[in-house]
């Protein structure tokens, strides 16, 4: 079968996108693809990753640094399992060792303010929970949405505002979804183990209520196959992060952003009941007050999910009521 432009193009996204991923899975040093710039980023051409230094600067607050637990105090670093997949996130240079991305700046940055040397590990996204209850990590990052299932087991310090939203091909009807009923019928691709699969599952019953065929809902592990199979019409809808989303669609031909469906508080993630989060909250708050959070999410087109202030496994934000 021959491909159209458009589909050579989602190929060679998808193909760019499951190499970050595989890359972060296997922790391998093999080159990857030139990554482009998130949408609105500031500090790069487009087409290329944002470079400015918004971090070797920042020093470290006392204040901050003594609500440290003693022992993370006396050897001076901190573990951090980090997720990566495609910008605006995090995702590998072409060197396939340098990892950038708002969560990395970000985590860099609170580590300056608290006076300690990041040791990160790339971990693949399922694989990171689960090992910072079992004490591997200190901390986890990977745009960790807070949910009252994931308070339950994980403490949350919040640094950013992402959340829910669709994407569709351009010629799809849809325009927005503002009720989940609109997909009934439909083909949705989404992650697997995310808040979106749980929030498609967990509505998927409405369809049948109001006489509807319910929608099919396509888990991919690998976020360029669900592109492909979204370009290649076999998914009719995508569900993913509004940042991720938005910043897709402005590298592929005949997609588009829908719209947000959902805000979630946004954070970094710690064994329940860590001694850590009033550092890291307090260490978050002192960016924002001396204006490096600002910078850093202007830097990678992020100032639209900026957060008033950072807090502690705040309660979920209430999912909307269609």
């Amino acid at each position: 079968m021959s491909l159209t432009s458009t589909q050579r193009h989602t190929v060679a996204f998808a193909l760019i996108t499951a190499a970050a991923l595989t890359l972060t899975a296997c922790g391998s040093g093999t080159p990857a693809p030139t990554l482009p710039a998130p949408a609105g980023a500031a500090g790069a051409k487009k087409g290329a990753v944002p470079t400015a230094d918004v971090v070797s600067t920042i020093a470290k607050d006392e204040a901050a640094a003594r609500l440290l637990p003693a022992d993370v105090r006396q050897r001076g670093t901190i573990s951090v399992a980090s997720a990566s997949g495609t910008l605006p996130g995090a995702a590998y240079l072409p060197d396939g060792r340098t990892l950038v991305g708002g969560d990395v700046d970000i985590t860099d940055a609170v580590a300056k303010v608290l006076g300690l040397r990041v040791k990160r590990e790339v971990v693949s996204w399922e694989a990171i929970l689960p090992a910072l209850g079992s004490g591997k990590y200190d901390v986890g990052t990977g745009n960790f949405g807070v949910t009252e299932e994931r308070r339950r087991t994980i403490d949350f310090v919040t640094y950013i505002n992402d959340g829910q939203g669709f994407a569709a091909r351009a010629d799809s009807p849809l325009k927005e979804v503002t009720d989940l009923t609109q997909l009934c019928g439909l083909n949705v691709a989404t992650g697997g183990g995310t808040t979106f699969e749980a929030t498609l599952e967990k509505n998927r019953p409405r369809c049948a209520a109001a006489g509807r065929k319910p929608y099919d809902v396509q888990v991919f592990n690998d976020l360029g196959a669900q592109w492909m199979s979204l370009q290649q019409g076999r998914s009719d809808v995508l569900m993913s992060t509004v940042n991720g989303l938005r910043y897709a669609v402005t590298q592929q031909e005949n997609v588009t952003f829908l719209n947000e469906y959902r805000r979630l508080d946004v954070g970094f993630a710690f064994k329940k009941g860590t001694a850590l989060a009033p550092a890291f909250q307090a260490a978050v708050n002192k960016l924002k007050a001396d204006g490096t959070y600002d910078r850093i999410l202007k830097k990678w087109g992020l100032t639209d999910s900026a957060i008033a202030e950072s807090r502690i496994s705040p309660p979920e934000i209430p999912a909307p009521t269609k």
